[in-house]
């Protein structure tokens, strides 16, 4: 399990390969990346804030509920932060196990928890200024059925 916090940008498909080369035992891989998105007052940026320490010890407590509730070879979960433009990669999560079942409910299982619960805050800037990013009923309501 790698679980990586950082402001970098990365490389989707270095870590695609990496991480699937890696699964030798595998039947699936499923990846997904997170895109920041234009929004309708015009985005400039992004900004991501977390605690360190304390965000990359909840998106591995995360990742390690992923791991015992189903039958994984591996996961990864990079998450970025500081100020990321509209089409820049913030985050991936990849999956690796026997059967594709596995790979894709642990993989969205990770995606809502860190929609949802990862200790981080988002702020919007756009031309109209600058807002934080509230938590939406749709993101907790996902939760449910995990």
């Amino acid at each position: 399990m790698d679980v990586r916090v950082q402001e970098a940008a990365f490389d989707l498909g270095a870590e695609s390969a990496g991480f699937a080369a890696r699964c030798t035992t595998s039947g699936a891989v499923v990846t997904f990346t997170g895109i920041v998105r234009d929004v309708a007052d015009g985005l400039e940026a992004m900004e991501i804030e977390h605690y360190p320490g304390m965000t990359e010890a909840a998106l591995r407590d995360i990742a390690t509920e992923a791991c015992n509730r189903w039958t994984l070879e591996d996961a990864l979960v990079i998450h970025r932060h500081g100020r990321l433009a509209p089409g820049e990669m913030i985050m991936m999560v990849a999956t690796a196990a026997p059967h594709r079942k596995d790979a894709f409910e642990a993989a969205e299982y990770l995606m809502d928890y860190l929609k949802s619960r990862a200790p981080f805050w988002k702020r919007e800037m756009t031309r109209a200024g600058a807002a934080w990013v509230a938590a939406k009923d749709t993101d907790e309501d996902a939760l449910t059925r995990w």
